[in-house]
């Protein structure tokens, strides 16, 4: 496989896809037909479109995301927890119907327990990509549902998912603490304000409501209702997790993702005084690719 692949991460909303050619970054193709988004087409006839200018390369697909899921293209089982991320290379799903080309789906990583059930998708990938380069036993993957990963020595043994930016959006999008609002604006401080009353705050519940009498009341201004709510958020979250899994003072979290939202997230750690570092999440999502292209080749 050494001349090549292309390398897919198919979400719920966007797909994205790389070429890759003998080592170098040939090209890139993105898409909004994510697997909820197929608009009456197949996945297949969708993977057809986004790799049609590369056939002819008749290189290897590796695909990662909710493309494997009961929703995707194909239900790919998902590995167990404890599970070590230099597995996955071993575990993948061939995908016949994207004949003539070759293609295999990534598996999830599962996890049941007595206080935890719980799956990722597509988050796996990145996590092999990271650790490959920095290797850490506690992961942070902030987005639209975040994930907080607990590895050790190479294994993922506990993980757990916070739906922070998707309680945002609805709440934001879909509920009453969103109408009447202005265009939302920047404001670092009632961020900030917002972040240091989430880590107060222990009847989260509560404080969504009062988010909508404060800028009702006009005690919060309405174009910073949604920088008060994602501080809110943030800083619930973080505060939560620090208590659930007894993040000690001073240990480092190493945070996946984009640097703006991730940007957020280590002024909470910061805050109650957790070191962080900062890795990209595209980076570590196509280390993680080629991680596994090359045990293919082996």
């Amino acid at each position: 496989m050494s001349k090549g692949y292309i390398a897919i991460d198919w979400g719920s909303t966007n797909l994205r896809a790389w070429l890759y050619l003998n080592g170098e970054l040939l090209d890139t193709r993105q898409s909004e037909a994510g697997v909820t988004r197929l608009n009456g087409r197949t996945a297949q006839q969708v993977f057809r479109e986004v790799v049609a200018p590369w056939q002819q390369h008749d290189v290897p697909v590796i695909m990662a995301g909710m493309v494997g899921s009961n929703a995707g293209w194909m239900n790919v089982p998902y590995l167990p927890c404890p599970t070590r991320l230099t597995d996955l290379a071993g575990r993948l799903t061939r995908v016949e119907q994207a004949a003539p080309l070759t293609a295999w789906i990534i598996p999830g990583i599962s996890i049941i327990s007595d206080d935890n059930c719980n799956v990722m998708r597509g988050e796996e990938t990145q996590l092999l990509g990271a650790y490959q380069s920095q290797p850490a036993s506690l992961y942070l993957m902030p987005g639209t549902h975040s994930k907080w990963v607990r590895i050790n020595h190479g294994i993922i043994d506990d993980f757990r998912t916070i739906m922070t930016g998707e309680l945002h959006h609805l709440l934001m999008k879909q509920s009453l603490v969103g109408v009447g609002l202005s265009e939302q604006l920047p404001n670092p401080d009632v961020f900030r304000q917002g972040m240091e009353q989430g880590f107060k705050e222990s009847h989260i519940l509560r404080s969504l409501f009062e988010t909508r009498a404060a800028h009702v009341l006009g005690q919060l201004d309405k174009s910073a209702v949604g920088e008060w709510l994602s501080g809110l958020l943030i800083g619930n979250e973080v505060a939560q997790m620090q208590r659930g899994w007894s993040i000690g003072d001073g240990e480092t979290v190493t945070v996946i993702g984009n640097p703006s939202l991730a940007a957020r997230y280590r002024l909470a750690l910061d805050y109650v005084g957790l070191h962080d570092r900062l890795l990209d999440g595209d980076a570590s999502f196509q280390a993680g690719i080629r991680s596994i292209v090359n045990e293919l080749a082996r």
